[in-house]
């Protein structure tokens, strides 16, 4: 038996990593006085797409942006149908409906979280326009399968990477040279951190030239320079665009970040592979399955848990995790299960079996850089104790 002490201090469920080192370039970005677009988003762009590989980045100011311009920039728009999963956050879903498409949901492969490629085929209609695969909590979808159904058909496709930036399908990062578009996030709890921030990566010329002029209020690209020496007060407005672009105080964090990310991800990667290790010893727990074409980005460590083997609940079983005094979440609720898709498209249970399993299954558990050995080695003794106490 368990001879389990609960700690008194709570752990969080996620806490971003930042050092003095991103405190100074903010703090230079601030007395530099260019605090808005200026050149630290612009080199944040460079040494971005230098990164991932690509030949075009775009700094905005969330990845829900990223999606909606990348839609826009391929023409997307009424009429059109565009294909994603239920098992992601709902602005996946929101972008397609705001360029006036409709979203259609293909259900995942239960071992991966992951859209199904099987399902996006059974999915396709002459109005589909695009496919948004999502690499669910840094797992990689099957993209040669995906890519293959797109080319066929004739798809554009969207890849959403908010939980992916140090993923890699078949040896190669996710981002390297993409067919369409891919989609990052820098959100507080993203293996990289601007605080609010995203971006959006392509080999597409048109594509990049056209997502420049939609995230920034539909001017001509050259505008963000316009108040510096050698700028031009004259600039065209090409497109009714959006407030997308990224600042450079969130620059001047992504760029040391990003110079961080080989540490960073090294330590998440070291708790997640003692997670893994630790939770396939517990039948009642299923750690994530990570095929072989795949590396994780460890953003989230997904755990299921397994009620035949259980008297309780997915929601009693994070409800004993809070009074042992652990922070969990849920990625995600099925877009298709939230009122604002249920009133429009009339989903109802049963519509999509894997991923209302999935999520009747899933705790999301603490993994972020700063989590000590003794808070990773405790959250695995908590969800041990949990299991012993309410085995079948």
């Amino acid at each position: 038996m368990s001879q389990f002490q609960k700690r008194e201090k709570f752990i969080p469920y996620n806490l971003p990593d930042l050092t003095d080192a991103e405190s100074s370039e903010v703090a230079d970005t601030l007395k530099s006085r260019w605090i808005a677009k200026g050149p630290r988003t612009v080199k944040f762009e460079q040494e971005f797409a230098r990164y991932v590989g690509a030949k075009h980045a775009v700094a905005m100011n969330s990845c829900t942006a990223a999606l909606h311009v990348a839609l826009l920039a391929r023409g997307i728009g009424a009429g059109d149908e565009v294909i994603t999963t239920p098992i992601t956050f709902a602005s996946t879903a929101n972008t397609i409906i705001h360029v006036g498409a409709k979203p259609v949901f293909a259900d995942i492969d239960y071992r991966t979280g992951c859209i199904d490629p099987d399902e996006i085929e059974k999915k396709i209609t002459p109005k589909t326009r695009a496919v948004v695969p999502v690499h669910y909590s840094g797992q990689v979808c099957d993209l040669d399968r995906i890519y293959d159904i797109a080319d066929r058909h004739g798809l554009f496709v969207s890849e959403d990477a908010a939980h992916a930036l140090e993923s890699y399908y078949k040896g190669k990062r996710i981002g390297c040279r993409p067919k369409g578009t891919v989609s990052y996030s820098f959100y507080a709890t993203k293996n990289l951190t601007t605080g609010e921030g995203g971006m959006l990566v392509t080999d597409d010329d048109e594509i990049d030239a056209k997502a420049r002029i939609w995230a920034g209020q539909g001017m001509n690209h050259n505008a963000w320079n316009r108040y510096a020496k050698g700028g031009t007060w004259r600039y065209d407005v090409c497109e009714p665009g959006f407030k997308y672009n990224m600042f450079d105080i969130q620059a001047a964090l992504g760029l040391v970040q990003l110079s961080r990310m080989k540490d960073m991800q090294a330590r998440r990667r070291k708790i997640a592979e003692k997670y893994q290790r630790e939770f396939a010893k517990i039948d009642a727990v299923e750690p994530p399955y990570v095929p072989d074409y795949a590396t994780h980005s460890w953003h989230l460590y997904v755990i299921r848990i397994v009620p035949e083997l259980l008297t309780i609940d997915r929601d009693k079983f994070i409800t004993e995790l809070n009074e042992r005094n652990v922070g969990t979440s849920v990625h995600f609720i099925p877009v298709t299960d939230m009122s604002a898709y249920t009133s429009r498209y009339g989903f109802r249970p049963g519509d999509f079996p894997n991923a209302e399993k999935h999520f009747e299954r899933i705790i999301s558990l603490p993994l972020y850089p700063t989590l000590s050995d003794e808070e990773s080695d405790y959250i695995i003794d908590a969800v041990r104790d949990i299991v012993e106490k309410y085995h079948n």
